[in-house]
């Protein structure tokens, strides 16, 4: 890949990420006026208060606490976040436990257990503010009695690979937990509660965000059991998931809260930030940069590789001059694919999808772009995608690699290795989904 292209791409990329720093947007949708504090519209007077409270988790909830911390800092009377292992950050007032994503382990829970302990006798005199972030249903786990970790570790995996979307695995997630799908809402009812999310799903959905811990759910136990199912795994979950399914449709455990539930009077919630004002700041990049700039969709998913063959087409189409625009144009995407898993590689949906573009557009010179995720993560690997161009397959054949044979592995890091294109940024301690470029300057 040129070096110009490169320097471009990572620009764009950089940019998106700084528009979306949980530092940035929570300063501008939570500040302090003396005894005021204005939220999204509305005023507080702190005076009403007698102790206010910060929890929540998810892999930008550190950075989102510090700027509450020194917001509040002489009103903060505790707290505590549960983040991914490598995203914390040191805070006075409020504890930082770190955990196992995208697989909950002993550490997410143990942390729950000690971040609902803070608010466990919390007063309608009482504000605690409620941070989630992408990351946040893994790492905020406390499982519905009977039911252990274990049982939520396996329902999760056997969901990943089978390839659900968000919405389905949270649907599940939901109603196996005592804390997500508005639990939590009702668990520190009657206080105050504000929720400040950064969404990392499509539409900006409430109850999908880190699986709506405080807001109504518009899912049910009959929705559990239909994504199990339609995802093939009921067989491969636990029994005592079974059971607890079973039971929720048959009525013998309450579901979750429901619109019109007492518990969610005294709660706001707000979107900071999201996968559209990344795609905004990354867009200004590129037309500084002459680009023609279509911001696509913040909405995409699919299979990656089937969303592959459509970016692909639209390549084509601006190449041969029957596009939306003509060269150079830059087309920016985002959202969050899927994998099927059915081989023994290592990878992500990014990476994956950078590979299966390469595929798609082999004999395609001109154009180059990347794939990546905006948390500086890709799957359970230690990057957040790939670049890719136009020159990607022929140069793998040169070295003897069969890019088709990787993909059919689910191997595309380790493609991507061999290529010297992987995109290595380390946590980026934000998460707005993926973000897709693709720069197109002519054949």
């Amino acid at each position: 890949m040129k070096v110009k292209k490169c320097e471009i791409l990572q620009e764009l990329f950089k940019t998106g990420i700084d528009a979306v720093s949980p530092e940035r947007v929570v300063k501008r949708a939570v500040k302090r006026d003396g005894n005021v504090l204005h939220v999204d519209g509305k005023c507080y007077f702190l005076r009403d208060f007698e102790r206010i409270y910060v929890i929540g988790a998810g892999k930008a909830t550190a950075p989102m606490a510090r700027v509450l911390e020194e917001l509040l800092y002489d009103r903060i009377a505790g707290g505590g976040v549960v983040v991914k292992y490598g995203h914390g950050l040191p805070l006075e007032k409020i504890a930082v436990y770190e955990g196992g994503h995208p697989i909950p382990d002993e550490s997410s829970y143990r942390g729950t257990e000690s971040v609902l302990n803070v608010v466990r006798d919390v007063s309608e005199r009482d504000l605690v503010f409620c941070i989630f972030s992408g990351g946040g249903s893994a790492l905020f786990v406390s499982p519905l009695e009977p039911l252990t970790l274990a049982d939520k570790q396996v329902t999760t995996d056997a969901l990943l690979r089978a390839g659900a979307p968000i919405e389905a695995v949270n649907t599940v997630r939901k109603h196996l937990s005592k804390v997500k799908g508005g639990r939590l809402a009702r668990f520190i009812y009657p206080a105050r509660v504000i929720t400040v999310l950064l969404s990392d799903v499509i539409g900006d959905r409430l109850d999908v965000i880190a699986s709506g811990p405080t807001v109504p759910d518009t899912t049910t136990y009959d929705d559990c059991y239909r994504v199990l199912h339609d995802y093939g795994i009921w067989d491969e979950v636990p029994e005592a998931v079974q059971r607890i399914v079973n039971q929720g449709r048959a009525g013998l455990i309450e579901d979750t809260p429901k619109s019109g539930d007492p518990v969610f009077e005294k709660v706001q919630t707000t979107v900071a930030g999201n996968n559209r004002l990344a795609l905004g700041a990354a867009a200004e990049v590129a037309r500084r940069n002459g680009y023609n700039v279509v911001v696509v969709t913040s909405r995409l998913q699919g299979e990656a590789r089937e969303v592959a063959k459509v970016l692909a087409a639209m390549v084509e189409e601006i190449l041969f001059g029957q596009g939306i625009e003509k060269p150079p144009v830059c087309l920016l995407f985002g959202g969050e694919t899927t994998v099927t898993v059915k081989g023994s590689g290592t990878g992500g949906r990014n990476q994956e999808l950078a590979l299966a573009l390469a595929i798609a557009l082999k004999n395609v010179p001109g154009w180059s772009g990347f794939s990546v995720g905006t948390d500086g993560t890709d799957g359970p690997t230690d990057v957040a995608g790939a670049m890719v161009d136009g020159e990607v397959f022929k140069k793998a054949v040169a070295k003897g690699l069969d890019p088709h044979a990787f993909i059919r592995n689910n191997d595309s890091y380790n493609f991507f290795k061999q290529m010297g294109l992987l995109v290595k940024t380390g946590p980026t301690r934000t998460n707005v989904m993926d973000m897709i470029c693709l720069l197109i300057d002519g054949m």
